[in-house]
């Protein structure tokens, strides 16, 4: 058994925290919204109310954690917010997870976020974990299609379990 953080744990994180927890895996699901913890607790993940756009309200959430899925690819926000996001933001939280138990990171690298930034956060990813042989997964599944999403998803946190 695995434990595993969802950060950013809308509809398809919640499916795949559902899916995640038939395989008998631990999994917390972060949100930026208190009212939508319940949500989360009923797809059978603790619900952690978290930012990252403030990377310290995540520390707490890694802990213990195995594998990460930062699934941002459809966030919502201004222009200049969502560039933080995948860049800056998620460098920053990169870095915090070199000094926890995450031995695996899936990156969502498609969604309705431009694409441009989109890359640049998939180019971090790969950076920083080849840099930290910390083994890492690119979700390029186009997230409307909801059960091709999963099956992706599926299919790339199998290949990080496997790898460790």
């Amino acid at each position: 058994m695995a434990r595993f953080l969802i950060i950013g744990c809308g509809c398809r994180g919640r499916a795949l925290s559902a899916e995640l927890r038939t395989h008998g895996h631990a999994v917390r699901g972060t949100t930026r919204d208190p009212g939508k913890a319940g949500l989360i607790e009923a797809a059978g993940a603790t619900a952690v109310v978290g930012d990252p756009d403030r990377i310290a309200t995540l520390s707490g959430a890694l802990d213990h954690v195995s594998i990460a899925c930062l699934l941002l690819g459809a966030a919502n926000g201004a222009p200049d917010q969502l560039a933080a996001l995948h860049g800056p933001r998620l460098e920053m939280l990169l870095a915090r997870m070199l000094d926890t138990t995450v031995r695996g990171i899936v990156y969502e690298a498609a969604g309705t976020v431009e694409q441009s930034l989109l890359d640049n956060g998939a180019e971090l990813v790969r950076a920083v974990c080849e840099d930290s042989r910390i083994p890492y997964a690119l979700l390029k599944a186009d997230p409307a299609d909801h059960r091709a999403w999963l099956r992706a998803s599926w299919s790339s946190i199998e290949g990080l379990l496997g790898s460790g």
